[in-house]
């Protein structure tokens, strides 16, 4: 016989948002079940952000021993124990995982089934022999690789972001079939650590981003050894004796020795019965509003499975929309992703908040105004030897609705311009911070001050210093 447990909240998929809206709600006071049917932590943890940062730390540990020479350091081609970068990717993931973990949130409160969920109901759901009944719902389940269906694919062996990080043998030629941020981390980390890689991408690499921002950051990639074909379209593949063969259109070859998919993600619905709960989904993902709310009002939908930028801060951020909409339904919060930023770790990073240029000026046309500072005019960037870079601020007026950045620390550094968007201010809040010096922050103070320099420096400006000194 079944056992039926009442709950508050019933959370789907423990992994970056599924977890943090468990750890606020049951915090709260709300009795909470938190299914998952896998790994806790999820995607993040176990097969995405965590160690993919890992395995680049790795190859940039790699890549000082050839970078030496301009700061008198001996150059040598560095010696990698692979089996060893694998154990330190699995220690990270380890040290990490108990924060997550069943005991933890079993010590705060939650009850946790780890098992498979599906609904039978608009407001019930079955798992590990429960039936749930909730007054909400959260649906968590993250995302999955696509994998497209390339003929002779289902016949060869390739890796997914979800096995790339058990293997523990160094590719002699790895073939990345996508260039977005997943296929170029591992391509970029894979090169420094001494494998041959090529990556092919049918559209543009990095498409997503700024093309004058990524052009600086692929010729870094590319003088590192990488072979980065664009328009490089997929025909099929085969296994060719220990390797992988892929035939490209135009009759091109490639042959390697290993093969990674990261040509994209899909939202994980299947097994859910959402029909059941009267939830409506596409390809993309759960259909929600802008509360998250989805075609069901009792239930929610978040992170990665709702549709929308599938990155882990994005789960965080809408974890907190819906503790405040499911628990205090009076004071109704909204998602937007119009202050989202996001980070490409190859080196060097690429960051984004806001509108690029070119949706800057589609959008605001000339009232859009476009600064820039090169990182070669950085004394910090000169003392690293990281002048490769650049920061690109965009303006509506005085308005800061967007910032680009290519170079070392990217990721940081666009944090005060992802303050600014979230905040609706004005280019002088950040002309006017004083930074410290020498570091990389004072590009972002610089690109700034680029808003003033043409009335600081006017004919009008020197005419109005020099009737001033008159009057002593």
């Amino acid at each position: 016989m079944t056992d039926t447990l009442k709950v508050d909240l019933c959370i789907i998929g423990a992994g970056s948002g599924g977890l943090s809206v468990a750890a606020g709600a049951v915090q709260m006071g709300a009795s909470v079940v938190l299914i998952e049917k896998h790994k806790m932590g999820g995607d993040c943890l176990n097969y995405g952000c965590v160690p993919s940062k890992a395995l680049l730390a790795a190859g940039k540990h790699a890549q000082a021993h050839r970078t030496g020479a301009p700061f008198g350091v001996a150059v040598h081609e560095p010696e990698v124990d692979f089996v060893a970068v694998n154990a330190h990717v699995k220690g990270v993931i380890a040290t990490i995982e108990p924060h997550d973990s069943v005991e933890r949130f079993e010590k705060l409160g939650c009850t946790v089934i780890q098992d498979g969920a599906r609904f039978t109901g608009p407001r019930t759901v079955n798992a590990g022999g429960k039936t749930i009944e909730a007054r909400r719902i959260v649906i968590s389940t993250g995302s999955s690789p696509f994998v497209p269906p390339i003929p002779g694919l289902e016949d060869t062996p390739y890796f997914t972001n979800e096995t790339i990080f058990d293997n523990t043998d160094l590719p002699g030629h790895l073939i990345v079939v996508g260039g977005g941020p997943i296929g170029m981390e591992m391509a970029q980390a894979h090169r420094r650590l001494g494998a041959e890689v090529t990556v092919l991408e049918g559209a543009k690499a990095l498409g997503k981003d700024d093309p004058e921002i990524t052009a600086i950051a692929l010729d870094n990639l590319r003088a590192e050894g990488l072979d980065i074909r664009e328009g490089a379209m997929v025909e099929r593949v085969e296994q060719a004796g220990t390797g992988v063969r892929v035939h490209l259109g135009g009759g091109d070859v490639v042959e390697g020795t290993h093969l990674l998919m990261a040509v994209g993600r899909k939202p994980n619905v299947d097994g859910l019965d959402l029909e059941k709960a009267g939830i409506e989904y596409d390809r993309r993902g759960i259909k929600v509003d802008a509360k998250l709310i989805t075609t069901n009002r009792k239930v929610f939908a978040i992170g990665d499975v709702a549709g929308g930028l599938q990155f882990t801060h994005v789960a965080g951020y809408h974890a907190g929309i819906v503790v405040r909409n499911a628990l205090f339904q009076m004071f109704w919060a909204k998602a937007t992703n119009d202050h989202i930023p996001w980070v490409t770790y190859v080196e060097p990073e690429i960051a984004q908040v806001g509108l690029t240029e070119a949706q800057a000026k589609e959008k605001h046309g000339d009232a859009a105004t476009i600064l820039r500072w090169s990182l070669d005019e950085n004394d910090r960037a000169q003392a690293e030897r990281a002048t490769n870079g650049m920061v690109k601020v965009m303006l509506n007026g005085q308005r800061i609705v967007g910032a680009s950045i290519v170079g070392k620390s990217a990721g940081e550094l666009i944090q005060i311009f992802a303050y600014a968007v979230a905040n609706k201010q004005k280019i002088g809040s950040i002309a006017a911070y004083v930074a410290p010096y020498p570091t990389l922050g004072e590009a972002a103070k610089r690109a700034a001050g680029q808003y003033y320099t043409p009335k600081l420096f006017s004919d009008r400006t020197r005419s109005i210093v020099r009737f001033l000194a008159k009057f002593g």
